[in-house]
């Protein structure tokens, strides 16, 4: 059986190709997805390694909010650096500072690299514990002088001596003469960011840091003991401020990276599985075709003593050899889809930093594992089925077609996506991504199953107008799809998957676009608002920049908007601020209860789904705390309706300024008095600012919408592998089919049917299989998404939009694609020699 085996996979190389090939695609994006996470893990680990490598230990404030790497934590004083230094055992030690500074180009524009930051930072000459590494120039040592690092200097054309303007938080806009260029350890920067070194005071000065560090780090002399070094500097220090290995920090910043990679790493996964997923409607499909078409050849292996058994076991093997195959030239792929992966991001507006590519024993084991284990798994169908070929099918002429009755497949079809509806709901509700990831995939082979049902009178309602168009071609291409509905259901079924999760996201994404837009009309009475140009228009600028826009002639009432993090309840919850005077002018609060006025006494106020949740009152008091001045305890002065924009909690900006450290604004809200031309005033008063932008309400809209379409075309590239595994699905079927019938084509080309009508009927049966999966998954789908938008009411999303014309733009494509999935079994069947086929059985 071993042998047979193998002679018919050699035997059916083509369709060996295209069944393997579904499962390579999904593989290579699991490899890539793999190489691409572990080469950032291993970037950043080094990174950080590198920075910390001669750092014994780290002097710096207690975490007031979160812990690690990520924690909130207030700055040393500057006098903690004497009493460090005091300390026996220790060599060196000096203080760092660091914040936002943003260059400015050649050609006026803020510099930015997609999401990474713009850093400001104090240059430490002493290279035993600075992790920059001045490779042109030298160190600044005078107040207008800054050190750039060489990946910026080199993309933006800068050179030791050039004069460059920086964008500062505390400060208006000031120009520095570039005395040296900087690698970060070996890097040209620091995973992407722009780096601006200043000596220290002036870095104290322009980040709002004077009389404070941020750390102290620490290199203990020669022989010490550096546990008793650690012990003295702890006994040493305020209350307040700690000590830490320089392994503590190394190991807190890359668990902090590895958590931000691992939502990453499962979110492209997730993608990858997707793709599996509809690559298996394409094996069972492929496996019930061949099984079968080799219906006289498994019924001869029974009358020459195979087993029942031996039956099932070379199917299964035919279907692991299958897998393998595929799962090995997958993994060759991944490195290359890896960097297809990164060059997606990359048009999407995420920067990665860059480093050998890594490649793990765990990424060949996983796809081995997976790849294998899918083929297997879906060819389990149609080996049950290959089992009750009788023997006495070798010498029949009729070939008798196993399927399981319709009745049942009704009761498992209905039984399976009652389930999938009933996880999805339960998992909707609680929230539990799992059991909605578990639902969809039960909601889709039950209705993969129930297909077959509607296959044959939806094939003759899509195929009437192609009969009406192509004539006698058309018809026959109908009559084709109408003539075995359980393979043009498992046909569709793959396409079918690929578009209902397009269609659930369209859904999703027409509905956040519309309550952002209802949100801000809700939320925002202002004219005009100031925004940041980097991070999609979600980062801080300087503090100067609200006091330059609210003195513009015409502007006549601002307000600041300040966001940061704060502790309610021992839970860490956002925290929205804004300026009380003239804040009806600026922002629209619709109050359920109390009154707005009571922000500037120092009130809380916050939302009613909060109020509701946490069973809170106006007059009450809720327990806070705030990483610079601790815990407290905040009356609650109001409750206004939920809005996405303003979040669940909002306080004044005087009392934001107090218990925050250097907080800078995000957005300036403005209100003019209608007169033409100030808007283009406002932006002519911030032109020293290139890293802001002005926007009309109307503006600001459409920027909220296109951050959605951006979002939305990122996740439609990666559903498109899934698509184009269906539409391989298609090619397959049909190739099979050609196969199949060449007898029948070689009679319908001897009665005197011309090969252009061949081509059309085989074309009109493909454009039929790919609508009647679209129609199926966009019906699927749509109802997929207005389930999810209806669970994140209280989210935020509270309209629910379907968005038709894209809907139908989804119809029409699968049409096409049906049609350039016919272009090679057409072209196959046209090329029949004609008694050849005749002859053929």
């Amino acid at each position: 059986m071993w042998k047979v085996t193998i002679k018919g996979l050699l035997a059916h190389k083509l369709r060996l190709a295209l069944t393997a090939l579904a499962i390579v695609l999904g593989v290579t994006f699991i490899a890539g997805t793999f190489v691409l996470t572990d080469t950032l893990h291993n970037t950043f680990d080094n990174l950080f390694g590198t920075i910390y490598s001669k750092v014994d230990f780290q002097v710096r404030g207690v975490a007031q909010l979160g812990s690690g790497g990520s924690a909130t934590r207030n700055a040393v004083p500057e006098s903690v650096l004497a009493t460090v230094r005091s300390v026996p055992g220790v060599q060196v030690a000096e203080g760092t500072v660091n914040g936002p500074v943003q260059y400015i180009s050649h050609d006026g524009k803020a510099i930015s690299s997609g999401g990474a930051p713009t850093i400001g930072l104090s240059f430490n000459p002493d290279q035993r514990i600075s992790p920059l590494r001045l490779v042109q120039g030298k160190p600044p040592t005078t107040p207008d002088e800054v050190v750039m690092d060489l990946g910026t200097a080199q993309k933006y054309d800068f050179s030791v001596g050039n004069r460059v303007r920086t964008l500062l938080p505390q400060a208006p806009p000031r120009t520095f003469t570039i005395s040296g260029i900087a690698k970060f350890g070996t890097a040209n920067n620091l995973a992407g960011a722009s780096l601006a070194a200043f000596d220290l005071p002036t870095a104290q000065a322009v980040l709002g840091h004077v009389g404070q560090f941020d750390t102290i780090n620490v290199v203990t002399a020669p022989g010490s003991d550096k546990p008793a070094v650690q012990r003295a500097i702890a006994a040493a220090l305020p209350r307040g401020v700690e000590v830490v290995t320089g392994q503590t920090v190394v190991n807190e910043q890359t668990s902090t990276i590895s958590n931000a990679l691992g939502f990453f790493n499962i979110a492209l996964l997730v993608f990858a599985f997707i793709a599996l997923f509809v690559g298996a409607f394409t094996i069972v499909n492929t496996f019930s075709i061949t099984v079968g078409q080799r219906t006289k050849e498994l019924a001869l292996l029974r009358i020459v003593g195979a087993s029942r058994g031996q039956v099932f076991r070379s199917v299964l093997t035919e279907a692991a050899l299958v897998g393998l195959l595929a799962s090995l030239v997958g993994l060759g792929l991944g490195v290359l889809a890896a960097l297809g992966l990164e060059a997606l991001l990359g048009v999407f507006g995420v920067t990665l930093p860059s480093g050998p590519l890594v490649f793990e024993a765990r990424t060949v084991i996983v796809c081995l594992v997976v790849g294998v284990g899918v083929t297997m798994i879906s060819a389990i169908g149609p080996a049950r089925r290959a089992v009750r070929i009788a023997p006495v099918e070798a010498v029949s002429e009729q070939q008798v077609e196993h399927d399981i009755p319709m009745r049942r497949r009704f009761t498992w079809g209905s039984g399976i996506t009652l389930a999938g509806i009933a996880a999805l709901a339960v998992g909707l509700v609680a929230p539990a991504i799992q059991l909605v990831g578990l639902g969809a995939v039960l909601i889709f082979i039950g209705v993969a199953r129930l297909a077959p049902a509607v296959a044959r009178p939806m094939s003759s309602v899509l195929g009437r107008p192609l009969a009406r168009l192509l004539g006698m071609s058309g018809r026959l291409g109908r009559e084709n799809s109408m003539r075995s509905p359980r393979r043009t259901a498992q046909t569709a079924s793959a396409l079918m998957v690929g578009l209902a999760l397009v269609s659930a996201i369209a859904v999703f994404g027409a509905s956040l676009s519309k309550s952002a837009t209802q949100s801000i009309d809700k939320a925002i009475n202002a004219d005009l608002i100031v925004l940041a140009t980097n991070n999609q228009g979600q980062g801080t600028f300087g503090t100067t920049v609200p006091t330059t826009a609210a003195t513009v002639p015409g502007v006549t009432a601002s307000s600041s908007v300040y966001g940061g993090q704060f502790e309610v309840r021992g839970d860490i919850k956002s925290l929205a601020a804004v300026g009380t005077t003239n804040l009806s002018d600026t922002l629209n609060l619709s109050m359920n209860s109390g009154t707005s006025a009571s922000l500037a006494a120092g009130d809380l106020l916050i939302d009613a789904t909060t109020a509701s949740n946490d069973h809170l009152v106006v007059g009450g008091t809720v327990p806070v705390k705030f990483a610079l001045t601790g815990d407290t305890r905040m009356r609650i002065g109001g409750i206004y309706q939920d809005n996405q924009l303003i979040g669940s909690y909002l306080v004044s900006d005087r009392f934001y300024q107090q218990h925050f450290q250097n907080p800078l604004p995000f957005a300036v809200l403005l209100k003019t008095d209608g007169s033409p031309g100030v808007q283009h005033a406002v932006q002519h008063a911030l032109q020293p600012y290139p890293n802001v932008k002005v926007q009309t309400r109307a503006e600001f809209e459409q920027s909220q919408a296109a951050q959605v379409n951006q979002l939305l075309g990122l996740v439609y590239a990666l559903l498109a592998l899934a698509v184009i595994i269906a539409l391989i699905g298609i090619v397959n079927t049909l190739m099979l089919s050609v196969f199949e019938r060449t007898h029948e084509i070689g009679l319908l080309r001897a009665v005197g049917m011309k090969r252009r009508q061949i081509r059309a009927m085989i074309r009109s049966e493909s454009v039929i299989l790919a609508v009647f999966g679209a129609v199926i998954g966009i019906i699927v789908g749509t109802l997929l998404g207005i389930a999810l938008v209806s669970s994140l009411h209280s989210q935020g999303i509270t309209v629910t939009s379907v968005p038709w014309s894209n809907l139908v733009v989804f119809l029409v494509l699968a049409g096409l694609l049906g049609l350039l999935a016919a272009s090679w079994p057409a072209r196959r069947a046209a090329r029949l020699d004609v008694l050849a086929a005749i002859a053929a059985q």
